[in-house]
This record gives C-alpha cells, sequence and structure tokens, in this order.
C-alpha cells in the first residue's frame, strides 16, 4: 500500500466520489512541486496506490484533486475546479491519510488514519 492514501466523500450525495483523479506531487530542493503520483478514486472513493515506499521523503507534498470533472460528469457545476491541499511530511515511518469531503460549494479536509 502506498504510504500516502487518500477518500473522497461527496458530502451533498452521502456516498464515495468514485472517478476523481488525483495527483501527488513533491517539493524539490529547487523550490518547485514534481509529480511523483497519479491516480483514480475507486468505488469506494479511495485511492490506496498513489506512491511506492521506495519514493517517499520526508518534506512537503501537494495533493490536488481534480473536482471539476468530477462534477462536469454527474452535471454539476461546482465552485471549486481543482483542490489542491498542502502538507509536510515528518517522518516516512508514519502513514499519511489525507481524506477529502466534498460538495458542489465547499470542502473540507483533515489528517486521517
Amino acid at each position: 500500500m502506498s504510504p500516502i492514501t487518500t477518500h473522497v466523500l461527496d458530502t451533498s450525495l452521502g456516498r464515495p466520489a468514485e472517478g476523481v483523479t488525483v495527483t501527488l506531487e513533491f517539493r524539490g530542493a529547487n523550490g518547485i512541486f514534481q509529480q511523483v503520483g497519479f491516480g483514480t478514486t475507486d468505488a469506494d472513493g479511495r485511492l490506496r496506490t498513489l506512491l511506492s515506499p521506495e519514493a517517499f521523503h520526508a518534506g512537503s507534498y501537494r495533493i490536488t484533486f481534480d473536482v471539476r470533472s468530477y462534477h462536469a460528469a454527474q452535471e454539476i457545476d461546482g465552485f471549486y475546479p481543482e483542490i489542491p491541499i498542502v502538507f509536510y511530511v515528518r517522518s516516512v515511518d508514519q502513514h499519511y491519510h489525507v481524506p477529502l469531503l466534498l460538495s458542489p460549494w465547499g470542502y473540507s479536509t483533515y489528517r486521517g488514519s
């Protein structure tokens, strides 16, 4: 399993958000984010394969959710086209779970387990 995972729940529909495209980036020594992972949420709204354990390093990551495409597929006109979340990994000995609670007009996130 990836050391960084996510779970997207569509709170407006009361169900997992299947088919959300997710990009994971790592901020290099030059200060620029570079893509290190990519995938799409499954039927349960989860993505467990973002990053291989060998590519996991301490530092800043950005996980970006393409919610425009997700909402368009449901014929919903949402407010946020994408949701980027920047977080910091202090220890590579831990698992980092970044859930997203999503609606067309707002979102919330937290560090999960």
